[in-house]
């Protein structure tokens, strides 16, 4: 599994989370940018990790004090995007989304060839009071924030993020695709999007631009003041269905909070990590998810390749509409 180029070849990107949706997209974007990769992986039955020219995979996870020192051996950089969307209590996030930000800092300062380290985080972050998720990525910005040392080193806040390899999203497409979408709440809140290429794109930009440290910066698509469920769903019917109509399946924020709660209640009694959750309760109708990636660009002059129109069709594999300008 020991496939790292050695000799002459692109600076080393130490990455974390790398066999994830996300982390997936970024380790095949690095290594087309020609940089080489060493990529932290949970060993695990049934997992078969990817050998490629460029790469060296590291056995071990964010506990692994150990693993961490030698991911960071001999790279220039690291990118953090590894994290834990799921939990039934605060601790069960801090562990992963503060904790470990904290251990790959540590990791990263130690080594003396690290120079710069950037968090991949969330736009959650930005409403820390509305869940444990949220609260404890901000805490793992703060965790960087204190401890970077001398590495030069930023945050991304990306908004919601879909395409090919998606689980969280696809069910909300597929179901568009059927014609029915169900909406949290009264639907009345606005929202960012960014497909996982153009995420991993600007993780390049940065890491290809040298940016003043100490940055947070949040990402969009382009589209302007984001999105509302009329124009998503716009979208999904001429994508999906041909203009046919997709109907409005709202679902009241009392009967969301009704599940949530029996949800959590089984998920502790249970032992597994539930998505559905009050706090996620609170961040899905939160009325306010738009970012804006103008300083991103201003800093790396990164834009945004694909809209939602093209993205959603490439995410569900299907044929896109003629599209005019990007982002659609």
């Amino acid at each position: 599994m020991n496939n790292e180029a050695t000799g002459e070849g692109g600076p080393v990107v130490a990455l974390t989370g790398a066999t994830g949706f996300i982390g997936t997209a970024l380790r095949a974007q690095l290594m087309a940018a020609g940089y080489r990769v060493r990529a932290l992986y949970r060993p695990r039955r049934g997992r078969n990790v990817q050998c490629a020219d460029g790469l060296k995979w590291v056995a071990g996870d964010l506990g692994d004090r150990d693993a961490l020192a030698a991911l960071v051996e001999g790279a220039d950089a690291v990118v953090h995007c590894a994290g834990s969307v799921r939990g039934a209590s605060p601790e069960a996030f801090n562990q992963v989304n503060e904790t470990g930000v904290l251990d790959i800092v540590q990791a990263a300062t130690a080594s003396p060839t690290c120079r710069r380290f950037l968090l991949v985080s969330s736009l959650a972050a930005r409403e820390p009071e509305l869940s444990d998720y949220a609260n404890s990525k901000r805490l793992g910005e703060i965790a960087l924030e204190a401890n970077a040392g001398r590495l030069n080193w930023a945050i991304i806040r990306p908004p919601a993020v879909y395409g090919p390899g998606d689980k969280e999203m696809l069910p909300l497409f597929q179901g568009m695709a059927r014609g029915l979408a169900a909406i949290p709440g009264d639907g009345s809140g606005r929202f960012s999007l960014i497909h996982v290429a153009d995420l991993a794109s600007a993780v390049v930009a940065w890491l290809n631009t040298a940016s003043a440290s100490g940055c947070t910066y949040e990402l969009d698509d382009g589209h302007e003041r984001g999105y509302d469920w009329d124009t998503v769903l716009g979208t999904a019917s001429r994508v999906l269905r041909g203009n046919a109509p997709i109907r409005r399946l709202h679902i009241p924020v009392p009967v969301l909070r009704t599940v949530a709660g029996i949800n959590l209640m089984a998920a502790r009694a249970f032992g597994y990590a539930p998505m559905l959750s009050p706090g996620k309760v609170r961040e899905i109708t939160h009325p306010d998810w738009v970012g804006n990636g103008h300083a991103f660009t201003q800093a790396t002059g990164w834009q945004p390749a694909l809209g939602f129109e093209r993205g959603l069709a490439e995410t569900l594999g299907v044929a896109a509409p003629a599209i005019s300008g990007i982002p659609s």
